[in-house]
């Protein structure tokens, strides 16, 4: 059974940094790309980050470009989000995903296999 546990949300005032991470279970994760997306409340569940299953490759969104960094440890099942200079727009539940064809880079919800049950991200202005 595969299974996402998304970590590390929390309140933080506007500047500020959080570091997300994700532990990932029942799969082969080192074959895997890995993505982080975001939903705020009354919208749609929108791309934020991905790495390759190698994670010598990643995509950023345009929103977050410059801020938020994506790495994985293939040796520990896990995959980050660090998120720098926090603002108020970036509050939203945080998913990681998982890409089960490793060889492209998904930005799309629907090209992902499987989903952790999120964590909540509140930045105060």
């Amino acid at each position: 059974q595969v299974q996402l546990v998304e970590s590390g949300g929390g309140l933080v005032q506007a500047g500020g940094s959080l570091t997300l991470s994700c532990a990932a279970s029942g799969l082969t994760f080192g074959s895997y790309s890995m993505g982080w997306f975001r939903q705020a409340p009354g919208e749609e569940r929108k791309f934020v980050a991905l790495i390759s299953w190698r994670g010598d490759s990643t995509t950023i969104a345009n929103s977050v470009k410059g801020r938020f960094i994506i790495s994985r440890d293939n040796a520990k099942n896990t995959v980050s989000l660090q998120m720098n200079s926090l603002k108020p727009e970036d509050t939203a539940v945080y998913y990681c995903a998982a890409d089960r064809l490793g060889g492209r880079a998904p930005t799309r919800v629907s090209e992902y296999d499987y989903w952790g049950q999120g964590t909540q991200v509140t930045v105060s202005s």
